[in-house]
């Protein structure tokens, strides 16, 4: 008894050793496969995240705490995997790996700065393993790396959720953007999962035991952080698993239109919309023809009812781009897509409209003269009212259309039908509009059709003549219909009577 108690002793004085030089008995079971095998003596966690990094065999990784009085005398420096034999790197990779799942409070830059070091060197060292390696990594190293990964990485965000500030008066644009105090270690381990997702040594089967769906959405969760810096790494480590992982395209692309569809029916604040959309307008590239009937749904239910939310110009130039692309990739969504982000044209938003406009543009520049016939009415409908707006900003950029080469063979191609619709706004830009430069635009627009098509123009200026002749008649008869009830209500308000309307007085059109 006496022998096993003083055994036991000079057991626990050696583990140290041990460790290091990777001779431990619980290491060498999970080189074999022992399914008892136990790390957690390793460098232990001090806060667990309380998440779930994969659903394949966990081959004895665990988190446990241990008492900050004894943490120094844990957390220290390793020798270099580098620096051991071959047989003993795996060995102390892993233990590297443990190692790194501490968590520490970078809020307070004096608190652990030793420990705080020596994780960033550890963490730089297994990131130089991961790019050199040149033999597939076995498993254990995949869930090591996987858990490491996932202990740093997902977390709660610092800013609450957005849901709750739906109705108060903040700009994304304006609000100063948070930067993670912890972004040192963050942006290396965001570098490790990179290299590691994009390694030709990983398996992509063995892999999808860990970067499961869970994985998957934890990313997801993270596209919110305001920090610009990490949502670059998640675009294109997301992007990166959308290649290799061919078996998760279609749930990748569900989990980001379900994000999608919360910010648009339910929040509309969420930071990382844009390089969401970055990352399908790489997808949508890649779409094979004829589209399946998913992928226009997807446009018709989520990339169109983008266009509504206040916040559009955070994102607006990667919405644009993907509206293009499947204007390029199926000419017959021209319409769809025309008519739908008329449906959403801002009524009161400026710079909003500016940028409908200039999307407006780019759609017209990539329709083909069939597709144009069938929206181009009310596209001209809708460009007419822009050129009447008070803000000078929306009518020049209106105007400017027709500095489009594109656009304006369109447009020349169907003039009849285009210049009765346009001609009023023009002649009301000329003779009405406060701002000297839209009044030049609209004068020049009106000059090239006068000069093109003179007979046309002739006809069209007749026509919005006549108009405006009946229109003034119609404004008479209106002014004395109001003044007959003026008088009558005057006549009767003396004696007390209710006043009704006589039936012989002429009803006007609704439409009027």
């Amino acid at each position: 008894m006496m022998k096993q108690i003083f055994g036991r002793r000079k057991a626990s004085k050696t583990a140290d050793k041990e460790l290091v030089g990777g001779r431990r008995h619980a290491v060498l079971n999970q080189q074999s496969g022992s399914g008892d095998a136990d790390l957690s003596g390793q460098q232990q966690v001090l806060s667990g995240t309380g998440h779930t990094y994969g659903s394949g065999n966990r081959m004895g990784f665990q988190e446990s705490r241990i008492n900050d009085a004894l943490f120094s005398s844990y957390f220290r420096t390793l020798p270099s995997i580098k620096d051991v034999p071959n047989t003993e790197k795996q060995n102390l990779l892993i233990i590297k790996l443990n190692m790194c799942c501490t968590l520490f409070d970078f809020s307070d830059p004096t608190k652990n700065i030793k420990e705080k070091k020596i994780k960033m060197e550890t963490l730089m060292e297994i990131l130089d393993y991961v790019k050199t390696a040149n033999t597939k990594f076995p498993e254990i190293v995949v869930e090591g790396i996987t858990k490491m990964i996932s202990a740093n990485l997902f977390r709660t965000l610092v800013i609450p959720p957005r849901e709750k500030k739906v109705l108060q008066a903040f700009d994304l644009e304006e609000d100063e953007p948070l930067m993670d105090p912890a972004w040192p270690h963050l942006h290396i381990v965001y570098e490790l999962l990179l290299n590691f997702v994009q390694s030709t040594e990983t398996d992509a089967k063995l892999a999808k035991r860990y970067v499961d769906h869970s994985f998957i959405l934890r990313l997801l969760e993270l596209f919110d952080s305001e920090d610009l810096r990490e949502r670059d790494y998640l675009k294109m480590v997301l992007h990166r698993i959308y290649g290799k992982f061919m078996v998760y395209r279609p749930f990748i692309r569900k989990a980001i239109n379900n994000v999608f569809y919360q910010f648009i029916y339910e929040t509309e604040k969420h930071n990382g919309i844009a390089e969401l959309l970055e990352i399908l307008g790489s997808i949508i590239n890649g779409f094979a023809l004829p589209l399946k009937e998913e992928h226009k749904l997807f446009l018709v239910r989520t990339l169109i009812p983008l266009h509504k939310a206040r916040c559009i110009s955070m994102y607006h130039r990667q919405l644009s781009y993907c509206i293009t692309q499947f204007v390029e990739k199926d000419g017959k969504l021209a319409d769809t897509i025309i008519r739908g982000i008329i449906k959403y044209w801002p009524v009161t938003n400026s710079p909003k409209e500016v940028l409908f406009l200039g999307e407006l543009e780019e759609i017209l520049e990539a329709t083909q003269p069939s597709e144009f016939q069938n929206c181009m009415v009310p596209v001209f409908c809708q460009v007419a009212r822009c050129f009447n707006s008070s803000h000078f900003q929306v009518a020049e950029r209106a105007l400017f259309l027709w500095n489009n080469d594109r656009v304006e063979s369109l447009i020349r191609q169907n003039s009849k039908a285009i210049l009765p619709i346009i001609l009023p706004a023009l002649e009301k830009n000329i003779n009405e509009h406060w701002n000297p430069a839209v009044q030049s635009l609209s004068l020049n627009v009106q000059k090239l059709f006068s000069d093109r098509e003179p007979e046309l123009f002739a006809e069209c200026v007749l026509k919005y003549e006549e108009d405006k002749v009946r229109e003034e008649e119609l404004k008479l008869k209106q002014a004395a219909a109001w003044k007959r009830l003026d008088k009558i209500a005057s006549a009767k308000v003396t004696c007390g009577e209710a006043v009704l309307v006589s039936p012989t007085l002429p009803r006007q059109p609704s439409g009027v």
